[in-house]
């Protein structure tokens, strides 16, 4: 372990406080606690708050005092230059003079000196002074000038520059001084540039970058690429492929870094990260999407068979239909007419018919007429569904215990009418009501109080929006059957009196024959002034 001893000096007053530095066997120096660096900052600035009331001699540093503590390149720059900015801010700032002296691996003393009259707590040291490597064998400096004016200046060695960065390695070649000295100007990130140098310096960078996170990775990975530092990017690029991504914010920042590799050809290879996003596979979306809906729809688990159906529901409603693949809707209607051919085999056995089974194939179609809506694609089902003759009539037949499942799919299909979810023609909506209603008003009770999941509100708003559709003669064919069935069965059938309201302004408030003639009337008069 190697020492750096902060030295403060203030009225006469000296504390020295010393904090271990891990050093590693190339010479890089590293720190795992950056905490107690910090807290000792807060001490010393703390300490000039407190009132003075009369001037103390000089004391001796206790052994409390000389607490060991920890420090990173991380805490002093990061520190440095956030105090350094609010200095600027000061309209009358009292010029400090600070500098910090890190030598690796020998003990070195960073001191802070200040002036006889008590200063700003906000001023800190303005710059640090870093040496790689054995104490004075440096050939060569780079001067790392930050955003108001603050500097870092390194001590390296040319050899290890050249050697591992084609950017040094060019700018280097241009100067022909023994001792080297180059500059870098407007430097956004010197923590990043002082800790990426330093990797210059391990034998090992991966076993180096384990011990950070993805984010940090990624800005060494972009200094390491503005400095051409080839077996650091690769470095980066191995950690970035091996550890976990968490979330959806870290995993598109590592994407677009990767990917800017990628367009900028830096010679490395992007494609063992890239291929966690992208898959090489010669598998058609088509075929595994038809397998995964295959798969859930054959589910003997209810519980689990709800849960991945409630998941790729969500999930291609985040897509919106992008990046799924166009003859997708194939793969639905197939799976939509094995479930109408199961619940019409099980339909013709009556009385045999597994009333269980019939529900889990109607909650499939109901299923599948969801996930059709949401590609805007649910026309062509509503006409087969309007066209089911057959398993209308054998519907009455059935007791309502085996049957009432069926009259989801029939609410469902008007609630997406009603929404504007799907646009049959008037023929089809005319069909499917003609078809399904009835059967729907004699099952309604045992929906409402048979399934959890039933809206009885929504499904009264979609069939009354269906039913306006319709030519004004329709609507009070329908609403005229309507009003029988709901006079006999009172709340065990829908209630459509908002849509009974509407048909009867229509058709007696103030017809639109009469509005039409109106219009006219008025417009003769206007013309024979």
């Amino acid at each position: 372990m190697a020492e750096i001893k902060i030295t403060k000096t203030e009225q006469g007053q000296t504390k020295i406080r010393t904090v271990p530095v891990a050093v590693t066997p190339e010479g890089f120096w590293c720190c795992p606690s950056p905490v107690a660096f910090q807290k000792t900052l807060n001490k010393s600035h703390n300490s000039l708050h407190k009132p003075k009331h009369s001037p103390s001699p000089p004391q001796k540093p206790s052994e409390k005092e000389k607490k060991p503590s920890s420090t990173t390149i991380r805490s002093v720059i990061a520190s440095d230059e956030q105090q350094q900015q609010q200095q600027q801010s000061n309209n009358n700032p009292e010029e400090t003079h600070h500098h910090h002296s890190i030598a690796v691996p020998v003990p070195v003393t960073v001191v802070q000196e200040r002036p006889q009259r008590q200063q700003k707590v906000e001023t800190l040291p303005r710059k640090v002074a870093i040496e790689f490597g054995e104490a004075g064998s440096s050939d060569a400096k780079v001067i790392l000038v930050g955003k108001q004016g603050f500097c870092v200046k390194l001590s390296v060695h040319k050899k290890v520059l050249v050697d591992h960065s084609g950017f040094f390695a060019k700018k280097l070649a241009e100067r022909d001084s023994v001792f080297a000295c180059l500059e870098i100007e407007s430097c956004e990130d010197a923590e990043i540039y002082v800790e990426t140098v330093g990797l210059m310096y391990c034998k090992d960078v991966k076993q180096r970058l384990m011990k950070q996170n993805v984010s940090r990775v990624l800005r060494v990975l972009k200094v390491a690429e503005l400095l051409g530092f080839s077996s650091c990017i690769q470095s980066c690029l191995d950690y970035l492929e091996a550890v976990p991504w968490v979330g959806e914010e870290e995993e598109e920042k590592v994407i677009s870094s990767i990917l800017r590799l990628k367009t900028e050809g830096v010679g490395v290879v992007t494609t063992p990260v890239l291929k966690r996003v992208a898959s090489s596979s010669v598998d058609p979306p088509k075929e595994t999407l038809s397998r995964i809906i295959e798969l859930v729809l054959r589910s003997k688990e209810e519980k689990s068979r709800r849960e991945m159906k409630s998941i790729v529901l969500k999930l291609l409603r985040e897509q919106n239909g992008n990046n799924v693949a166009d003859n997708f809707n194939e793969t639905i209607y197939s799976s939509c007419q094995s479930c109408l051919d199961s619940v019409l085999s099980m339909f013709r056995q009556q009385a045999e018919a597994d009333a269980k089974q019939i529900g889990v194939e109607a909650d499939n179609l109901t299923w599948l007429l969801d996930v059709l809506a949401e590609r805007q694609a649910a026309e062509e089902f509503s006409v087969t569904w309007a066209n089911q003759k057959e398993l209308a009539l054998l519907h009455e037949k059935l007791p309502l215990v085996s049957r009432y499942h069926i009259s989801r799919v029939t609410s469902r299909l008007f609630v997406g009418i009603g929404r504007g979810e799907m646009l049959p023609s008037k023929d089809t909506r005319l069909l499917l009501l003609t078809t399904w209603l009835q059967p729907l008003f004699k099952d309604y009770n045992w929906l409402q109080h048979g399934c959890r999941s039933f809206d009885g509100k929504l499904v009264e708003e979609g069939i009354g929006r269906t039913i306006l559709t319709l030519p004004l003669e329709d609507q009070q064919r329908i609403l005229m059957s309507w009003l029988g069935s709901f006079l006999n069965g009172g709340d065990g059938c829908p209630n459509l009196q908002r849509a009974f309201e509407v048909w009867w302004r229509r058709s007696f408030v103030r017809p639109y024959s009469d509005r039409q003639g109106s219009g006219v009337s008025q417009t003769d008069s206007t013309s024979k002034e």
